[in-house]
């Protein structure tokens, strides 16, 4: 029977140019039945970007006409870089005259014109991420159209006078994409929403969530196949021995406001180091490959976070109740055993289902009144579990020392926390606060995932991998020369993964924090999921997949599933290994995407958080902090309250000034004043643009 493999391996192998359908089928000795295979498995191939039809109806492979296939970033000047889906390789730079009508995450085909510079042009659109756009309604003299109102966006929308719908000139709408872009006719659209004007911040949410097209609920289907779960539980989805846990001490630690608990630990101590068990919630038991639920989860791919609101993966009846491991009750888990030595090193790992029973809901800020602040109160009123809380933070100290030892990058990155009134106003915008619990935790579920991943990898199973890709060395240099400048370190001729952490580490606390964490941050690649491991540079981890969310994300469940398999039936068929190869490609493309747009949304939210905030505080002074250099201007961080705003060129009337790219600053010509990162300077707060989200400074 003709496979994927058999047609990739016959272009690969036996094919020196790109080959017609008939003479493909000749040689493979096809029949008809064949013939019919291999045109959908040709399709299947075209689509997943590993092989190209040309113009003239020939097939070869991708790599061997210089095309590669990826993702594609846009930038909000026109250009843009294809994000390559074969890890390891170097994004592609696309000029805005190359970009073949792309938007931003698109996934695309692309030549590679300069291999030396990395520089090509985008040939082909193998997916759209997007088919709604946001953006502003206008009426020319000859036609209607939408200005986009993300600049990722590199086109007008024409817009038939049948489909504009009630929008009227000026309106803030929604546009559905009828017809994308090609070389013989502009992109079409129609209206299907017309936004009101946000006259409070939850409004603003909302419009964000037309914006980016997130759902707000879930499909009437969905919901009555979680209802049907309390009614008849489903049976075990293999008849693994359920193992009973519910005697351990085991606690949960999370922020005050979750309600989705996706994780639980117990700890002992033995005769030479620790035992862990980290309890991971059990939704593979309920939710079954291809049911309604998971085709939903699939699709939204993760959890998105608002200031007020969570938008789910899963239903709240599984979320928050029947696969959150709520305190007093029983609940189902999917237990990681591990026993570590003094030295912190993994000695024993061990995967099971379980039933386990969590004693309390701890948040973070009850942990660090019982380890840091040491409060009486604290420690009297969880006095049963203060000895595991303290075993806990003794593992912890042992596992992050031995981590950052072995290179793993340390960042303490701020992160803002909006406060909100009664009304639901932001209040108050400060920095959140990232203490010991939240390490406890951070450790604990690196380390299960570590323990999956290998094993996995060991087992040679298809798996999702979470990988983090090295920093482009071009990119490299830039910081060697800060570093040489600063003295910081003696050797100029590279770094490798344990100097960053090594220089991170010295850097820490210093006036050149800021610098280098920002510029370390901008050579660093995002971290995606894939099924070729080659493991993760920010943990300097050699393999890693995510494990301890699956209520939250869609990778977690997947590999919760392939650990239950594995478990069940010892080791997985040539026949079930090659349906998971086969599906497993796009649910980690598809994955990484969705993990994408949820950043972009919750970015999205906390910029509106910040002008609403800001609003009423225009023209106050505010000290602050340079935290980004461009040639446009500086972004700065303000001290009094966690909100950052934009000084603009044009707004420094003091001078002229000139980007110094080398030294990432702004230089006064006349007045020789300089602004780098970490400059700190007095702003004022001259307007908020409400609709660009954007808090504009003065100096």
């Amino acid at each position: 029977m003709i496979t994927k493999d058999t047609v990739y391996h016959f272009l690969n192998e036996k094919i020196s140019s790109p080959i017609s359908f008939m003479e493909l089928a000749t040689r493979l000795c096809l029949d008809s039945p064949g013939k019919r295979a291999a045109k959908k498995i040709l399709r299947a191939l075209v689509s997943e970007g590993q092989i190209v039809r040309t113009r003239k109806g020939l097939y070869g492979l991708a790599e061997e006409m210089s095309l590669v296939t990826g993702y594609f970033e846009a930038h909000s000047d026109g250009y843009g870089f294809v994000i390559l889906d074969k890890p390891g390789e170097r994004d592609v730079f696309i000029p805005a005259r190359a970009t073949f009508g792309a938007m931003d995450n698109d996934r695309v085909v692309a030549r590679m014109e300069n291999k030396r510079r990395r520089e090509g042009q985008i040939i082909r659109i193998l997916e759209r991420a997007c088919a709604r756009v946001a953006g502003t309604f206008e009426r020319g003299r000859a036609a209607y159209f939408v200005r986009p109102k993300s600049k990722a966006v590199p086109f007008d929308l024409y817009i038939s006078p049948g489909d504009i719908g009630q929008a009227e000139d000026g309106d803030s709408v929604i546009a559905e994409i009828i017809s994308f872009p090609t070389d013989k006719r502009p992109p079409a659209g129609k209206i299907i929403k017309v936004l009101q004007k946000p006259k409070s911040p939850l409004d603003d949410i909302e419009m964000i969530i037309d914006e980016l097209g997130l759902p707000r609920r879930f499909p009437h289907a969905v919901v009555e196949e979680a209802k049907e779960l309390y009614i008849s539980p489903p049976e075990e989805q293999f008849q693994l021995k359920r193992k009973d846990l519910r005697g351990l001490n085991t606690v949960t630690i999370d922020g005050e406001r979750a309600k989705d608990f996706d994780d639980a630990i117990s700890i002992a101590r033995t005769e030479g180091g620790f035992r862990l068990w980290v309890h991971i919630a059990d939704v593979g038991h309920y939710v079954k490959w291809d049911s309604l639920i998971d085709k939903e989860a699939r699709k939204r791919g993760t959890s998105v976070y608002f200031t007020d609101r969570v938008i789910p993966m899963l239903p709240k009846e599984l979320s928050e109740d029947l696969c959150s491991l709520k305190p007093k009750v029983d609940r189902l888990a999917f237990t990681v055993e591990m026993v570590f030595n003094e030295n912190g090193e993994r000695v024993f790992r061990k995967f099971y289902p379980s039933t386990i029973h969590s004693n309390e809901r701890m948040t973070y800020t009850a942990v660090r009144q019982i380890l840091v602040d040491r409060e009486p109160a604290a420690r009297s009123r969880y006095e049963g579990l203060t000895g595991d809380f303290e075993l806990m933070g003794e593992l912890c100290n042992i596992l992050k020392e031995r981590r950052l030892k072995r290179g793993s990058l340390d960042f303490d990155l701020p992160e803002p926390e909006v406060l909100l009134d009664i009304r639901g106003n932001p209040e108050d915008i400060i920095r959140a606060e990232r203490n010991f619990a939240h390490m406890i935790i951070e450790e604990f579920m690196i380390s299960a995932n570590e323990a999956v991943a290998e094993h996995l990898e060991g087992l040679e199973t298809p798996n999702v991998y979470r990988i983090h890709e090295e920093p482009d060395p071009m990119k490299l240099d830039e910081i060697i020369s800060v570093i040489a400048r600063l003295g910081l370190m003696s050797h100029k001729k590279g770094l490798k993964t344990k100097d960053f952490s090594v220089l991170l580490s010295k850097v820490k606390g210093s006036d050149a924090e800021d610098v280098i964490n920002h510029m370390v941050l901008r050579s660093l690649k995002q971290a995606k999921y894939s099924t070729t491991n080659i493991g993760h540079f920010g943990l300097a981890s050699e393999s890693y997949s995510h494990f301890t969310s699956p209520i939250r994300r869609y990778p977690d469940l997947i590999v919760h599933r392939i650990l239950r398999e594995i478990l069940f039936k010892k080791h997985l068929s040539e026949k079930r290994a090659k349906e998971l190869e086969s599906v497993l490609p796009d649910i980690a493309f598809h994955s990484s995407r969705t993990e994408r747009m949820a950043d972009e949304a919750e970015r999205a939210v906390l910029n509106a958080m910040r002008v609403w905030f800001m609003k009423e505080r225009v023209g106050e002074m505010f000290d602050g902090k340079v935290v980004s250099v461009t040639p446009y201007g500086l972004k700065v961080r303000l001290k009094d309250v966690y909100v950052e705003g934009f000084l603009h060129v044009s707004y420094m009337t003091d001078d002229f000034y000139e980007y110094d790219e080398k030294h990432m600053s702004l230089n006064g010509l006349n007045r020789k004043k300089r602004f780098t990162i970490g400059k700190e300077l007095t702003v004022r707060i001259d307007r908020v643009d409400m609709e660009e989200r954007e808090v504009v400074l003065g100096l």
